[in-house]
């Protein structure tokens, strides 16, 4: 096995100028095909395939989230140097982990595509500085669904993912990943990870190669990005590294609150109505 102290764990400044540019990067050869044996170990654990189960893991892409909870292995590779030390660079050295999940998607073939959307739109914050890392755990490729992504997409802010004021979790905008010259297949081998910013526009096709595609996500986020709507999940806000910020920094504009069918339909972050607005019907 790979001695991680013996590999370069920073970005090179090409790579911080291709996110730069692109809002996102590939680098593979990150783990090693032990410790990505490992890993799979782990999310055969029986208390894990039994909340996949729970869900239609056969025929959708299934996110099950607090990943990082849910065994040590999880929360170990969170706090790793070889992707802290990557993600310090695009978002400072005080980092928080906003959630983590094991993505899969079903192995059934023609099923599983996801919607294109930005990150950002499902839990806003009071700033940008949040990234996602996506460690493949098994070669992602055009033929099992792989992400796919909106070259500069991040740049362009936040998109609209609504109808008829609630929130979809697709983006509206579909003429932006109408042009194939702009968009880039996000194909990292096993081992390997891909690093992208949370307004970069990405989606994924279905699965038609009839074997599985399971990633592990963590979003990542600056310690005074201050969570504004969606859920808390049990491992939100974890330090992975810095120190805890007892401040909130705000970027200029107008973010939209992800509204949802569901009480409170800001999620359970949304926690700023007194009694007496409690009783309001934010549907009628």
């Amino acid at each position: 096995m790979p001695n991680p102290s013996s590999t370069p764990q920073e970005l090179t400044d090409a790579e911080i100028a291709q996110f730069n540019e692109d809002g996102f990067i590939v680098i593979d050869d990150i783990f090693s095909p032990e410790e990505v044996e490992n890993l799979r170990q782990a999310a055969h654990d029986p208390t894990i395939v039994d909340e996949i189960k729970k869900r239609d893991f056969e025929n959708t892409t299934v996110h099950l989230l607090s990943l990082a909870a849910r065994h040590p292995a999880f929360l170990d590779l969170a706090k790793d140097t070889r992707i802290i030390n990557r993600i310090k660079p695009l978002i400072g050295p005080d980092i928080q982990l906003q959630h983590s999940k094991l993505t899969t998607k079903p192995s059934t073939k023609g099923t599983g595509p996801f919607a294109w959307h930005q990150d950002f739109a499902f839990f806003p914050h009071t700033n940008t500085d949040l990234v996602a890392v996506m460690i493949m755990l098994d070669d992602a490729t055009p033929e099992n669904g792989c992400m796919q992504m909106v070259k500069g997409s991040y740049k362009l802010g936040l998109r609209d993912h609504m109808q008829d004021g609630i929130f979809t979790g697709g983006c509206q905008d579909e003429a932006l990943w109408s042009d194939p010259d702009k968009v880039s297949l996000i194909t990292p081998k096993a081992g390997g990870i891909s690093i992208h910013h949370c307004l970069s526009l990405h989606g994924s096709e279905v699965n038609q190669s009839g074997k599985p595609r399971r990633g592990i996500v963590y979003q990542y986020r600056a310690a005074d990005a201050y969570q504004l709507a969606d859920n808390i999940w049990e491992d939100t806000g974890l330090v992975m590294c810095g120190q805890y910020k007892e401040q909130a920094r705000c970027e200029a504009g107008v973010f939209r609150l992800p509204k949802r069918h569901r009480e409170p339909p800001f999620g359970s972050v949304w926690n700023q109505d007194g009694e007496l607005a409690q009783k309001r019907d934010y549907f009628g």
